[in-house]
Formats: C-alpha cells, structure tokens, sequence
C-alpha cells in the first residue's frame, strides 16, 4: 500500500496482474485489497487455463519509502459438487 499525495492509499498486487486497490484509510484500502484479490482469484479460477501465481517474496519488491507491504488472505471455498 502507499499513500496518495491528496492522503488516501493505493493497494497494489504485485502477483496478481492489473490489480489495484484505494481508499480514504489504510483500512479502507486493505478491506478494499481483500474483495479485489477474492474477485481476481475468482475469474481466474473460472478461466480453462487456470494459472494462479505464486507469492512473491517482499525482498523481491520495488519498493518507495513508506510503502507498507501486507499479505492479503482469501478463503475460496468450492461448492460444486459436494454432498452435505
């Protein structure tokens, strides 16, 4: 995450292409992070050719000052096909 200029934050996923997040607080942003990562993860999931990315290491990240780096954890649970 990294804030804006005008005091907001940008989330950014640097495993999951064209992915980004804002909001008007740090927590805002990640709540936002949270549904956005779920969605993404999602409509891969939907595609033939599913490729789900690994997790990068921070080490690995180019990061600015004041950036704040912060695993994003989603539960996806599969229904189709389970007898409850």
């Amino acid at each position: 995450f990294r804030k804006t200029p005008e005091g907001s934050y940008t989330g950014f996923f640097p495993d999951l292409e064209s992915c980004q997040v804002t909001g008007d607080t740090l927590d805002e942003a990640m709540d936002n992070a949270n549904d956005a990562a779920y969605n993404w993860i999602s409509v891969e999931l939907e595609e033939e050719d599913c490729e789900l990315p690994t997790v990068s290491d921070e080490s690995d990240l180019d990061l600015e000052e004041g950036d704040i780096v912060r695993n994003i954890l989603v539960n996806i649970r599969f229904m189709e096909g389970w007898d409850e």
